[in-house]
């Protein structure tokens, strides 16, 4: 069985047709969902979704979104953390460092994330982007207890295997299908089998050939497949291995 890992199933793109979505997945093999928060406002939608059986859920406030933020909303995701012990992780959060005018405000928000999760040993979902180096210098100092899922990697071997040291694992996706992205290729070929999970990002991160379309759980397959070859392994052999670690990070 496929698990995405981190998909986000409870965005308004998938409004008109969820069921048929999870539907498509499902007949493609792919059998758990990880649907990270993103701001206050969907956490509802989130953990509605969540409902389902055959999803995990995890909440946190997005650095691509900060115009969306509040003071207040630490002091929420404090208090629905507390209130919601099925919630698996706390995410997504993180840097993003295509907006250098909102970094500060980033930093001081990923922090307290950290803290949060630290404080409550689970893991986080990070989003880093042009950020690896400091995030993972960062997550060093913290030292969080359960580690976490580096979302969308596209970095190299070497920052690959920092944050494997740290207890992280790398989210690998549709940039691996792109036949341009030769560095990431390497990371995914260096990785233990215990140090990735698959994931669509859907509705984003779409595939080669596909950009400008919406991205569901049904092409994790793809996914599979792409990072199969460049592991020299069999698609069987990836997915089970993405599943298990999957299940051991967030405690399925």
């Amino acid at each position: 069985m496929l698990i995405d890992a981190h998909c986000h199933l409870d965005f308004p793109a998938f409004d008109a047709d969820r069921d048929a979505v999870f539907e498509r997945a499902s007949s493609a093999g792919v059998g758990h969902f990880v649907i990270p928060g993103t701001i206050r406002a969907r956490w509802d939608a989130v953990l509605g979704v969540g409902r389902r059986h055959d999803v995990s859920v995890c909440l946190g406030l997005h650095p691509y979104f900060m115009e969306s933020h509040r003071d207040s909303d630490l002091d929420a995701l404090a208090q629905a953390l507390d209130d919601n012990p099925q919630v698996v992780a706390v995410g997504e959060c993180g840097i993003d460092a295509r907006f250098p005018e909102t970094l500060e405000a980033q930093w001081k928000l990923f922090d307290a994330q950290l803290r949060l999760a630290k404080a409550r040993k689970l893991p986080v979902v990070i989003h880093c982007v042009q950020a690896n180096d400091k995030v993972a210098k960062r997550l060093r100092q913290l030292a969080l207890p359960v580690g976490g899922l580096i979302h969308a990697f596209a970095g190299s071997p070497e920052q690959a295997g920092r944050f494997l040291e740290l207890g992280f694992v790398v989210g690998l996706g549709g940039a691996v299908t792109f036949e341009r992205a030769k560095r990431l290729h390497r990371a995914v070929g260096s990785l233990p089998d215990d140090g990735y999970v698959l994931e669509t990002d859907s509705p984003d991160m779409p595939l080669a050939g596909h950009q400008g379309q919406r991205n569901e759980p049904a092409a994790l397959v793809q996914v599979c497949r792409a990072v199969a070859a460049l592991r020299s392994q069999s698609p069987e052999c990836v997915a089970a291995n993405s599943a298990a670690n999957a299940r051991r990070l967030f405690r399925l």
